[in-house]
């Protein structure tokens, strides 16, 4: 009986040392463990949807830029139109102007031989009443027709706007063949617009040399030369003042237009003239000025004729203080 009581003991001490060395190696293994923080398999949150206002204002937004965006393709699209009209109506103009040229090719070639001959003359006779009456001797009267001609250097500032070339190109050619005509001979000729542009860039800043070939080549360009204009001479007119005045220069501008448009202030214009065209100690202005009108606003109703008063009122107060003459035509036939 003792014996068998030994067998048992013997038996649950070793289950209990099995067990024992069980939790212990659990244990173990659970300190030598690396602990790391839990891993979020998935994120189950979600964003908040945005408030309904929101969205709305959103929408509103973009509808008002949309309509922003097709008022400005409407714009752009009657501005194209405006374009291509004017591009066709200078075609008709220009296939026009090559009729009237190529059936008065001869006209203009004996026309241009005729002034020749006329400059010839003139400066022959000039040459004579020096030989006659002394180097020393000087004219009185440097007029012709009320305008002074005493300029070495001249420059036409021309308003290029639409009212002129489809109206008045011909009667404009025809004034500047004449002014030119009263030059005979000068040391420099320059062409600009209204706007300073010039009608050879490869002359911008210099004289164009006077010479019969130049001469022909100034008026046949003249015919088709159409640049931008905004029926205001103030910027052509500062441009020539400030490039080509000289001390030792007399030169002469000579205005061609038909209108100046509501906007700009008259007295501006002349007091910004004034100022570029300083006078010397005898009161003489450093450039003389001079302008020619065309009747084309009068050919147009009553109320566009405002625009015409405005260029003759400043054209004469202009002119007036600048040494020069205000011619205004009854017709631009």
């Amino acid at each position: 009986m003792r014996k068998r009581r030994n067998d048992s003991d013997s038996s649950s001490v070793a289950f209990l040392d099995v067990i024992s060395c069980g939790f212990g190696a659990m244990i173990l293994l659970l300190l030598i463990t690396e602990s790391s923080p839990p891993v979020t398999l998935e994120d189950t949150t979600t964003p908040q949807e945005a408030p309904i206002a929101e969205l709305q204002a959103q929408l509103f937004e973009i509808r008002g830029e949309t309509r922003v965006v097709n008022q400005d393709l409407n714009a752009k699209r009657e501005q194209l139109s405006a374009f291509e009209e004017r591009i066709a109506n200078l075609r008709r103009e220009l296939f026009s102007v090559q009729g009237r040229f190529n059936s008065s090719n001869s006209i203009a070639d004996e026309r241009i031989i005729e002034a020749q001959n006329l400059a010839d003359a003139k400066q022959s006779l000039t040459d004579e009443m020096e030989r006659l009456l002394g180097l020393d001797f000087e004219r009185q009267n440097n007029l012709v027709g009320g305008i002074p001609v005493d300029s070495e250097y001249i420059i036409f500032v021309i308003d290029t706007s639409g009212s002129m070339f489809q109206n008045a190109w011909p009667r404009l050619i025809d004034v500047i063949v004449d002014t030119l005509d009263v030059y005979p001979n000068v040391k420099g000729i320059q062409i600009m617009n209204d706007m300073g542009d010039y009608m050879f860039d490869s002359f911008r800043g210099q004289w164009i040399p006077d010479t019969p070939a130049r001469r022909n080549t100034i008026i046949s360009t003249l015919r088709n030369w159409s640049p931008f204009s905004n029926s205001s001479p103030v910027e052509g007119v500062t441009a020539a003042i400030n490039t080509y005045y000289a001390p030792d220069r007399k030169i002469s501008i000579y205005v061609m237009g038909d209108d100046f448009q509501p906007g700009g202030s008259i007295t501006q214009v002349l007091r910004t003239i004034d100022r570029l065209n300083a006078k010397d100690a005898n009161g003489n202005p450093m450039v003389r000025i001079h302008a020619v009108g065309f009747p084309v606003i009068f050919a147009l109703e009553p109320r566009y004729r405002q625009s015409a008063y405005r260029f003759a009122n400043l054209m004469r107060e202009l002119t007036q203080r600048n040494g020069g003459t205000f011619v205004g035509l009854n017709s631009f036939e």
